[in-house]
């Protein structure tokens, strides 16, 4: 490219402009953000954007908001989801959100204002200033950068995006000053939407994975998100029946095979499965669910593991083969490779459905969580979403609730943050729109975030929030309790009337207590396809885990 050429390309632009541009040539359309006086340069930008139908902003009530929503749209899309905050205090509250992202592999990016660029680290006590603000992100984010000009803009975007799609996907961030969004430059646009980098697999490990595969009596495969991450789902399928291996789904992983499926089985088949298994194969999980739970992995077993980062390969068990790659490439090179080895295998239909049903009739004596779960899976489409959240609903589907498609079944991870499943449903609806998407919530959790039923209303997100109501912090009391002769101590909760408190927001309120109260207003809500709380009054529950023998 001659220097005619590159001079024609450079446009005079605001560094908001610039921003923006940078923004929509990586193909967003969407972007989650709260405005504030260190963004006024790219919320202007924003503005003649929004006005032409090119973006859509969803103005959130809190910037935790804002980037949870940012994750549920990017999980449920497979496209990098986008939040924009002010700096400080702002990017402080979203730091929550991007710590989850960061556990649960997402594409998240983050935009943030600074204070004046000739004032950073200074110490002056500016508006929002906070010292050594990248640092603090680059603890929840795999990439934090700042532009100081117009003209670094498009760079450091594109680096940003660049980084956060190659190996192992995590939020990024970037930060530009206010000075620097108004400023004038003559910028250069770059390139057009990247995605994921998927690369190769090494060959020798493919060999020697697919020969302790194909010589194995009865191996057993666990898979985790990664598999959604890399939309592998097909392969795992072909890959499953190819050794008649049952799958084993971490929190993450349910749905990348179809519960329908007679090799699809549950975390309580998987404790006598991983137990008789001569070879498990790990795919796309840090695997510390099986080794870290009572029911987990035990020493001794030949061990595969897939996974696209190498640090992870055998961290939490020792690797007789690791395999560092994307999960479909290295799926997908199994598959080819294990006919050479691979022992004849009559099918285990038979065998399999008789674990399930097994299994399926014990996770149904824990009750009231199997009622409750039941209604919802009955009444949730096959390609509905379900975003748990840390309660006992959601812990219990964990292990139980059948998951019928891929990236329908939402979890927070091993962050575990409460707060998360209100805000990130929103997000999962409007990447989704035509699907139905129902958040699982306890009281307490739901407390966090609650004030975002404004941004649902003024949007018109038709999601479904359920909020289970048992006046407490529920497991923590239930810990207390149990644990230290009913000392309970900071877990009742002072509640408000929910259903007051969605119609005061302009939400449809609904109230129940009990399963069949439950069925007949979530029939009404997808029908109805509104914003909708569902308030359910619940007394304590049992001990899952423990009622399941996994804990």
């Amino acid at each position: 490219m001659n220097a005619e050429q590159i001079e024609t390309e450079k446009q005079t632009l605001t560094g908001g402009q610039a921003l923006v541009q940078s923004l929509l040539a990586q193909g967003v359309h969407t972007i989650f953000a709260l405005p504030g006086v260190q963004l006024d340069g790219a919320f202007d930008a924003l503005y003649d954007e929004q006005k032409a139908g090119n973006l859509r902003i969803i103005h959130t009530r809190h910037e935790q908001g804002a980037a949870y929503m940012a994750d549920g749209y990017a999980r449920v899309t497979g496209e990098m989801g986008v939040c924009m905050v002010v700096p400080g205090p702002g990017l402080l509250n979203a730091s929550a959100a991007l710590s989850t992202a960061y556990a649960c592999n997402q594409p998240v990016l983050c935009v943030t204002g600074q204070i004046q660029s000739d004032r950073i680290e200074k110490g002056y006590g500016q508006l929002h200033e906070i010292p050594n603000q990248l640092g603090m992100v680059r603890s929840v984010t795999k990439s934090a950068e700042r532009a100081l000009t117009p003209e670094q803009i498009p760079g450091t975007l594109d680096r940003a995006i660049s980084t956060m799609w190659q190996g192992r996907i995590r939020p990024v961030e970037i930060e530009i000053p206010p000075d620097t969004l108004f400023a004038t430059g003559e910028v250069e646009m770059l390139g057009t939407a990247q995605g994921r980098v998927r690369g190769d697999v090494d060959p020798d490990a493919i060999e020697s994975a697919a020969k302790l595969l194909g010589n194995a009596a009865a191996p057993v495969i666990y898979i985790g998100g990664g598999v959604h991450g890399s939309e592998a789902w097909e392969e795992l399928r072909e890959l499953a029946e190819l050794l008649q291996a049952p799958v084993i789904a971490s929190q993450n992983g349910k749905g990348a095979l179809s519960d329908r499926h007679y090799l699809s089985q549950s975390q309580y088949a998987g404790k006598a499965l991983l137990a008789e298994a001569d070879v498990v194969f790990a795919v796309g999980t840090r695997f510390s669910e099986a080794t870290s739970f009572a029911w987990g992995i035990k020493p001794g077993k030949t061990f595969i593991q897939l996974d696209i980062d190498a640090d992870m390969v055998g961290k939490t068990y020792p690797a007789t083969v690791g395999i560092v790659g994307d999960a479909k490439v290295g799926l997908a090179a199994l598959i080819d490779a294990i006919p050479a080895y691979n022992r004849h295998r009559p099918s285990r239909e038979e065998e399999m459905l008789a674990r399930k049903a097994e299994a399926d009739a014990i996770a149904a004596s824990v009750i009231p969580q199997a009622h409750y779960a039941g209604v919802i899976r009955q009444a949730l489409p096959d390609d509905g979403i379900f975003v748990g959240e840390m309660t006992q609903i959601a812990y219990y589907s964990n292990m139980a609730l059948p998951v019928y498609q891929p990236r329908t079944y939402l979890t927070p991870g091993y962050q575990g943050t409460l707060g998360w499943g209100f805000p990130t449903s929103l997000g999962v609806k409007i990447g989704a729109p035509d699907k139905v998407v129902m958040s699982i919530n306890g009281d307490g959790g739901f407390g966090f975030c609650l004030n975002e039923l404004a941004t649902q209303a003024q949007h018109n997100i038709a999601s479904i929030t359920l909020v289970f109501n048992d006046g407490a912090f529920g497991n923590v009391r239930r810990i207390q309790q149990e644990q230290f002769s009913g000392r309970t101590i900071a877990s009742d909760l002072r509640n408000p009337n929910y259903v007051q408190l969605a119609e005061a927001f302009g939400v449809t309120g609904r109230s129940t207590d009990s399963p069949a109260g439950l069925a007949t207003h979530l029939d009404e809500a997808i029908k109805a396809n509104e914003p909708t709380l569902i308030e359910i009054k619940v007394e304590a529950m049992p001990h899952p885990w423990r009622a399941l023998g996994l804990r």
